[in-house]
Order: structure tokens, then C-alpha cells, then sequence
């Protein structure tokens, strides 16, 4: 069996892309799974965007340690670990900018820690896409 997935895009603009992550986990859990894919995405010129900022996160964890996002680069960036409930606002501080280590894609990756039939995320990202 398979963690039951789903990805919810609740907007997709040339400078801003909303999406709603949920689990329901058989304790499989997930590893460095792509949540938004920089290449598949608009940015403001008109093609693919170059980084991610994350402007807001919702979160509800339950039963997980934790739940990580990371930028996909060669050794990957911590974005933030959510845990229990809650909501960040990082756009007074300009958003959780992507380092922009060398390699990688720069996409948005999923690891959740301390895998149990039975957890459970629901996550709402809002990042802004930079040329």
C-alpha cells in the first residue's frame, strides 16, 4: 500500500501559486517527493520561474513528528519543519527565500518523519515565483 495523496492547486498566476497538500498515511510515509514543480509553473515572464518564495504556510499535522519542506538543490535547503497546527506569515520579512545552492531544481520536496498508519497533514503553501 501507498500513503492516499492529494495536491490542490488553489491558484495559479503568473506571480503567486496556491496549493493544498494532504496525507492520509498507512505509515509509509513520504521522502523528498516533488510538492511544486518549478518547471511546470508560469513565472512573470512569461516561462518557467527561477526560485520559490514562500510567502505563507498553513498547516495541520497530526500523528507525524513532523513534516519537512526542503528546496531541491545538490544538498537540499531547509525551507521550515511543521508540526501540530499552525500558520506562518513571512511576507513582512520577504518570504522564506530559496538559497539557490548550486544543483538541483530549486522545486519544493516533502519528507514527513516518524511515519504511523494513520497520520495525517493538510498543508495550504502560498509561494511567490521569481524570474
Amino acid at each position: 500500500m501507498a500513503d492516499a495523496l492529494d495536491s490542490v492547486v488553489l491558484f495559479n498566476g503568473s506571480r503567486r501559486y496556491a496549493v493544498r497538500l494532504i496525507n492520509v498515511s498507512d505509515g509509509t510515509g513520504e521522502s523528498g517527493v516533488t510538492k511544486i514543480d518549478i518547471s511546470t509553473l508560469t513565472g512573470p515572464s512569461g516561462s518557467a520561474p527561477t526560485s520559490l518564495v514562500i510567502e505563507e504556510i498553513q498547516w495541520d499535522v497530526q500523528g507525524f513528528n513532523s513534516v519537512r519542506l526542503n528546496f531541491d538543490h545538490t544538498t537540499d535547503d531547509e525551507a521550515v519543519v511543521l508540526s501540530g497546527v499552525g500558520y506562518a506569515d513571512y511576507r513582512a520579512v520577504g518570504g522564506l527565500k530559496d538559497p539557490s545552492s548550486t544543483g538541483g531544481t530549486g522545486d519544493l520536496l516533502l519528507t514527513t518523519d516518524g511515519n504511523v498508519s494513520g497520520a495525517t497533514y493538510n498543508i495550504m503553501i502560498v509561494v511567490r515565483l521569481k524570474d
